[in-house]
């Protein structure tokens, strides 16, 4: 039976840019648990207030199935395990359960620790031995295993058999560096186990890209505990990811490591710890990633619509992830039919306008729109092409000035006239640039009319340069995402003017805005 240890709130913390609250900390607990995760490591209680405070909190979590781990080192040398701070700290968190990490190579004992190598092996088996005396389940991850193990196989060995005397219930070993070859790591797990006869762990790191692959490799060869993180998240290339290795695991090598019903919210728990993380989640992620089922050629939306196979290595549902079909200059009909459907839209092939809309959308998209990023601006379109377009407003005019003077900051105000139902309106509005001043205008004019407009919000707002040898009057493509609290929607505008570019965009959003507000009323009623 293979383990799932997740060492996001430790390691995963150690990438660039992330730092948790303890409420976050505390959520994505959770949402692990949730995801059926065996051991969730909570971080290193005796290192900072943030992980005691963790430690205190997590008690009153229901995580039935998963099992907090707290996280330290070995004892210090020339002491022992009672007076070491640090052990004391693991015992007084709570945790059923201790990782202890210790160092296996000889470079490291000699010039990190500096100690000898007899006073390291007697640190660890009594750091493990005293664990185990307060009734905890004991893990020894054997820092810079592999490299130790390639620079002194005997002395890496005596650091294994040394935790396994003190009782650990599982030797993890560690390509801290991130540097083995899958082959050779192979070779050492199997020389390893003619050694010692606990159970071993895997625990891998990214630097060569080679984390997934390297604990697949060790799955393989009886490795039962296999420790990563969500999203491969951790310092420098990362961690192995279980966000790979969870549904490889269980899709490819067919081990029931979680249940079908947990695996389906893995996709979900990816995205959350992005989020809390404040990154993007990973959009080419395998299983999880947005595109990870996107498709964009014409002939394989054709083909996987006749059959998901030819194109698509696995359910995206049992992850739960979705199938995506993009619209591009590289899209066919099927794309269309496709992607309308998915819009709520009615368009068959026989649809006189298909062949005109596919072919205005590649003219477009040659002059630089993006309709992947602004489904929005495409159900619009297709809207128009089944006629059933409703045109809310018409512009009949707009002006824009900003003021700029000596160290004080710009100043916008925009002027404009609408025919909104028959009737002219002529309003204005100031804003801290061109495009907000714009946006509130509009707004203004528009809000006796549509009251919707009240709940539609910018969310993102973004400016691409689609030719910078152009310089400043180069083309730009905007971006805007908007929501109403409930949904969100993306549009888009090109222009070698922003003002113009915003405004298109803009215009989508608001349509589409009002739109969706009329639709949720009717379905109210």
């Amino acid at each position: 039976m293979i383990k799932i240890y997740d060492t996001s709130l430790r390691d995963g913390t150690q990438r660039e840019g992330i730092s948790y609250s303890t409420e976050d900390k505390l959520n994505i607990t959770r949402k692990l648990a949730e995801t059926g995760i065996d051991y969730i490591e909570g971080g290193w209680p005796g290192s900072n207030p943030k992980d005691i405070e963790y430690f205190a909190r997590v008690q009153e979590l229901d995580l039935p199935n998963s099992k907090i781990a707290a996280f330290g080192s070995t004892r210090h040398a020339n002491i022992s395990p009672a007076e070491d701070k640090n052990l004391q700290a693991i015992i007084d968190s709570g945790a059923d359960v201790a990782t202890i990490v210790g160092k296996s190579w000889v470079l490291h004992v000699e010039e990190a620790l500096n100690t000898s190598l007899e006073e390291n092996l007697a640190m660890i088996e009594s750091s493990v031995r005293y664990l185990k005396e307060q009734g905890m389940e004991v893990f020894f991850d054997a820092e810079h295993f592999f490299a130790g193990y390639q620079d002194s196989a005997d002395y890496a060995l005596k650091v294994l058999q040394a935790a396994e005397r003190g009782g650990a219930d599982a030797l993890v070993l560690c390509d801290t560096n991130g540097g083995t070859m899958p082959s050779r790591l192979r070779e050492i797990i199997k020389e390893v186990k003619q050694e010692v006869s606990c159970s071993l762990g895997i625990h891998a790191h990214n630097d060569c890209e080679l984390a997934v692959a390297n604990t697949l490799v060790a799955v393989e060869e009886g490795v039962s505990q296999v420790q990563g993180t969500i999203n491969g998240y951790g310092e420098r290339c990362g961690n192995a990811n279980l966000s790979s290795i969870i549904p490889n695991l269980q899709l490819k090598y067919d081990y029931q490591v979680v249940s079908p019903e947990e695996l389906k919210k893995l996709t979900a728990t990816s995205r959350y710890v992005s989020e809390a993380a404040n990154l993007n989640p990973p959009a080419q992620a395998p299983y999880v990633g947005e595109s990870a089922f996107a498709h964009k050629g014409g002939i394989h939306v054709s083909a996987i619509l006749k059959n998901s196979r030819t194109y698509e290595h696995q359910d995206p549902e049992l992850v739960g992830n979705k199938r995506r079909v993009l619209v591009s200059e590289l899209s066919g009909k099927s794309n269309l039919i496709y992607k309308a459907e998915e819009l709520g839209i009615e368009l068959d092939a026989d649809n006189h306008n298909l062949k005109a809309v596919l072919n205005k959308i590649k003219k477009l998209e040659h002059e630089g729109y993006y309709f992947e990023g602004a489904e929005a601006s495409l159900k619009l379109l297709l809207e128009k092409a089944r006629g059933d377009y409703e045109k809310l407003f018409e512009l009949e005019g707009i002006r824009i000035l900003t003021d700029k003077k000596e160290a004080i900051n710009p100043h916008s105000e925009s002027t404009i006239k609408v025919l909104v139902e028959g009737k002219k309106v002529h309003t204005a509005a100031e804003g801290v640039g061109p495009v907000n001043a714009l946006d509130k205008a509009l707004r203004k004019a528009l809000v006796n009319f549509y009251p919707e407009i009240s709940n539609i919000y910018l969310v993102n707002y973004k400016v691409r340069v689609l030719n910078g040898k152009d310089g400043t009057a180069a083309r730009v493509r905007v971006l805007i995402e908007s929501s109403n609290g409930d949904e969100s929607w993306g549009t888009v505008g090109v222009s070698s003017n922003i003002i113009e570019a915003s405004w298109q965009a803009l215009v989508d959003s608001i349509q589409h805005g009002i739109k969706i507000a009329r639709e949720n009323k009717e379905v109210k009623k």
